[in-house]
């Protein structure tokens, strides 16, 4: 008896069972949904929300990879111990096994408990309320782990998981129900619960928080400062990265935001596949540059000068505000979600751009959280209702006016 017979032998012994819901869920994982048509349908398709899922998942593959590498070689050029990268995208000195060995040894352990702790709330649900497993959180399983600093204590990381999948997902009745996008929810928690492991300058490479430790008890060891871009920008510091370094990702950051060469072939992969929305990324990133150059004009208008702590962000060149901080792989990855976004065309275009104007208002207004992409989607999930909703009633009233010219 092959593996597959065995399985269905197993399905019809749990069939209305308590445990249905978990058994199905391992089952449809390798094989067809639970639930099929075989005759009657009048549009037959491939994909179901399992396999959609599994999209999005290709596309951050490439980010969790570079992120890998991208950990091992921030921590050994902090302490020193490595050249660095010259705008080489193929350098040895990014892409070797100490490198990797470090970023897997730290990162692997992120992507293991986010799925483990969110899985097992979703088969909880599952079993308890007697429906299907739903897959929702397969795409968010992997969000997580790219969207927080590489040293995130194990426990947190347990705890804002299941904050998220509970009230940012199930109760609001599980997937396609919510109204926050889950993995920003989770990354909230974190940030309110826990601030000093989630912002800062020693949180983004790894082993910057137990150096400070060590040399906090008296310990003789070489401090490793793990500053972002957007942190030096917000206390009006220079900082020594060039621009292709911050394009291919060779900076400080979470672990998947680095990138934004691989961020940018990800959305186009999103595109091409009909997962992600383009008005939405497009619409987003002409909302931050209209933010972005709004400020640059205050500035050369000479209304701020360098004595502001807004000035450094404020005289960031436009365009590369979408080459640091999270902004591109929130744009990508998460405005784009279909659940928690616009759904009407007209929607979407406007949802984006506030997404963008309002994420580099946060970054600019807000020196002691100069990272607004987060707040700016949450804040947008809440009102794209609200813009579907006049968008649908202005469409309304143009075919009821366009009605009565006609019938006058």
């Amino acid at each position: 008896m092959g593996l597959k017979q065995k399985l269905h032998t197993l399905k019809e012994k749990y069939k209305g069972k308590k445990m249905a819901p978990a058994f199905n869920a391992l089952h449809t994982f390798l094989y067809s949904p639970n639930e099929t048509t075989h005759d009657g349908t009048h549009i037959k398709v491939v994909d179901d929300l399992k396999r959609t899922m599994n999209t999005v998942i290709m596309a951050l593959i490439p980010c969790l990879i570079f992120g890998i590498f991208n950990a091992g070689y921030q921590h050994y050029l902090a302490l020193g111990e490595i050249n660095p990268v010259s705008s080489g995208f193929f350098s040895s000195e990014f892409w070797n096994l100490a490198n990797f060995t470090i970023g897997a040894w730290k990162i692997i352990p992120l992507v293991l408990v986010s799925y483990g702790v969110g899985l097992a709330v979703e088969f909880l649900f599952a079993v308890i309320k007697g429906h299907e497993v739903e897959e929702g959180y397969l795409v968010t399983g992997m969000l997580v782990p790219l969207i927080v600093p590489v040293d995130i204590p194990l426990w947190m990381l347990t705890i804002a998981v299941i904050f998220g999948v509970v009230i940012g997902k199930e109760v609001f009745g599980g997937t396609g129900m919510n109204i926050l996008n889950p993995a920003l929810t989770i990354r909230a928690f974190l940030f309110f619960a826990y601030p000093t492991w989630m912002s800062g300058d020693k949180v983004w490479v790894h082993g910057a928080v137990e150096r400070a430790n060590q040399m906090a008890e008296g310990a003789k060891v070489d401090a490793i400062s793990g500053e972002t871009i957007l942190g030096s920008l917000a206390q009006n510091k220079p900082f020594d990265f060039d621009t292709m370094d911050m394009f291919l990702g060779f900076i400080p950051g979470s672990v998947g935001e680095t990138s934004t060469l691989l961020i940018l072939l990800g959305g186009l992969f999103l595109i091409f596949t009909k997962i992600g929305s383009w008005r939405i990324m497009l619409s987003a990133v002409l909302g931050a540059l209209a933010m972005g150059f709004i400020f640059n004009s205050v500035v050369d208008a000479g209304w701020i000068t360098d004595s502001s702590k807004f000035f450094s962000l404020m005289n960031t060149e436009f365009w590369q505000h979408l080459l640091i901080g999270g902004l591109a792989f929130g744009i990508v990855y998460m405005a784009t979600d279909p659940v928690t976004a616009s759904q009407t065309n007209k929607g979407k275009w406007i949802y984006g751009f506030l997404i963008g104007f309002i994420s580099v208002l946060i970054r600019v207004f807000n020196p002691a959280y100069p990272e607004g992409v987060m707040l700016a989607i949450l804040l947008m999930n809440v009102f794209a209702p609200t813009i579907d909703h006049y968008v649908v009633q202005g469409n309304v009233k143009r075919r009821m006016k366009r009605l009565k010219v006609k019938n006058a």
